[in-house]
């Protein structure tokens, strides 16, 4: 079957590499972009198990691209069907997928399990009506996706932000389903959100469509059911309304339904700072596995919200030198790196007056203000993407191994292109993918319903201690999940090795669900 892929990709124009597996890779990801040709013909899976049944008996199965490739390409194939019109669903499904096709060789029972993980056990939909502050009726759309509970009550954020659509909302609650199983709680997956943007919106605005949101998603979620969180747009003030409204639907019952509450009413102390600190915990311990140390490395930080300022104070903290952070403008560059001070002040300008990272340049009198770029061109030994999806493409990826990049840790969830990812991999930077390195922030969510729970509030040394063990224990798991399957380092596909498989024996042992 694999001349047919290959066949299909030279059709697309696709690029020739070098070694088997890369252009396994390449061939397969032409199936994915656009129609193909009618003679093209997608493999039948059940044949490739039913001929590798007894290779699988034997506990060890060597890399075979043909089997690799049907596994692949008939997924590919399940997920366009569905859902042909959601580029970032699909790229996180194709990215899993090609990690997965090992395992499926050797164990094929796994491939109709993860057919099954495609969709989510239901999505909601609803409209959210608000007043604004002239007295006009708006209209927003709000969206649940329920991924799995296959591990424990549905657990995921929720964003707020103009660019949000079903398809954000799918890609996400799905990459969830891994980032939550990675952690070893019980924690389903889920994810949530609106087109709703809070800026230029007023406190009163903000809170009335909160109320609205809440309204309309409180009959579906629950402490045992579902349990949302913040993600971006939505910070512990949002969630503070939302909470509020939520106890007004329940006659007052006070229990843990959100995460990332005040500490003050029910929260969790270093809720805020954990995903960027989980995600320096987890670099720390891949660049340590490597025989390197986070002290003394330069590090690019893009974006400049909460998981950008928290990675970079924990950067600071264990003697790494921070040179930028960015917005949507442009980036700002200290060549000498920020201090604490200045990091406080970049604060300052971000959260109390809700400026751009231009101001803080003006402030500066030692930085620099890249109009229209990003940080990827700049010199330095680690990247921490901490903005968005897709944020570091092709080119970027070039710049940051041409620059000498010996590790890059996603804070945002999958801010890198698959070409991205494919430069880091081809030359040996270690890459730490969103799902692993940006769990920090699931894992204290996780903590704070086992507290809402037993009623309790830990102080700020013990969550921390918690975070580090599980960060650390994470890139373990990734590790060894890569080598188990034959990809090296890969913590790309150890991760989502991983958090597959424990997801998948749930499905299994609980039946057709």
């Amino acid at each position: 079957m694999l001349h047919l892929v290959l066949a299909a990709a030279s059709w697309q124009g696709a690029r020739p590499v070098a070694s088997p597996r890369s252009l396994r890779s390449c061939a397969i990801r032409q199936c994915a972009v656009g129609p193909l040709p009618g003679s093209f013909v997608v493999p039948k899976v059940d044949e490739v198990a039913a001929r590798l049944k007894k290779e699988a008996d034997t506990g060890h199965v060597p890399f075979n691209p043909v089997a690799e490739a049907d596994f692949v390409a008939e997924t590919l194939f399940v997920a366009r069907r569905h859902d042909a019109n959601e580029g970032p669903y699909i790229q996180a499904v194709q990215e899993v997928a090609e990690s997965l096709a090992p395992l499926f060789v050797r164990e094929p029972h796994y491939f109709y399990l993860f057919k099954t993980m495609l969709e989510p056990e239901r999505m909601i939909q609803f409209r959210v009506p608000w007043i604004d502050d002239k007295g006009r009726t708006r209209v927003n759309r709000g969206w649940r996706v329920q991924w799995s509970s296959a591990l424990g009550p549905y657990k995921g954020g929720m964003r707020f932000h103009a660019t949000v659509t079903s398809g954000v909302i799918k890609f996400l609650g799905f990459e969830q389903t891994f980032k939550n199983a990675l952690t070893g709680m019980s924690l389903g997956s889920g994810k949530g959100g609106s087109d709703f943007n809070p800026k230029g919106k007023s406190e009163a605005e903000i809170m009335r469509f909160c109320q609205s949101f809440m309204t309309a998603l409180a009959p579906h979620i629950g402490p045992n059911r579902d349990v949302p969180a913040g993600d971006i747009g939505v910070g512990a003030k949002e969630i503070g309304y939302m909470y509020g409204q939520y106890k007004r639907l329940k006659q007052g019952e006070f229990e843990g339904v959100l995460t990332g509450k005040d500490p003050a009413w029910g929260g969790s102390l270093i809720r805020p700072e954990a995903t960027g600190y989980g995600c320096v915990y987890f670099a720390r311990a891949a660049l340590e596995a490597h025989g390197q140390h986070i002290a003394g490395k330069r590090a690019l930080v893009s974006g400049s919200g909460n998981v950008a300022q928290f990675t970079a104070k924990k950067l600071l903290a264990l003697g790494a030198k921070v040179l930028t952070f960015s917005d949507s403008e442009g980036t700002v560059h200290e060549p000498d790196g920020f201090t604490e001070e200045q990091l406080a002040q970049l604060v300052a300008v971000k959260q109390k007056r809700g400026g751009r990272v231009s101001e803080y340049a003006r402030l500066s009198p030692t930085a620099v203000f890249l109009d229209g770029e990003r940080p990827w061109s700049i010199a330095a030994d680690i990247a921490f993407p901490s903005a968005t999806q897709n944020e570091i493409d092709d080119a970027d990826g070039a710049a940051l191994v041409a620059n000498g990049v010996v590790g890059v840790f996603e804070g945002a969830n999958m801010p890198s292109t698959p070409e991205a990812i494919a430069r880091f991999e081809e030359r040996g930077v270690i890459f730490g993918p969103a799902k692993a390195s940006n769990a920090g922030g699931v894992a204290v969510s996780g903590m704070e319903m086992a507290q809402n729970a037993q009623r309790v509030s830990w102080d700020a040394e013990t969550v921390d201690r918690e975070l580090q063990a599980v960060m650390t224990r994470i890139h373990g798991e990734c590790h060894a999940a890569a080598v188990e399957y034959g990809f090296g380092g890969n913590l790309k596909a150890g991760a989502n090795i991983a958090g597959f498989k424990r997801v998948a024996d749930a499905l299994r042992d609980q039946g057709a669900v």
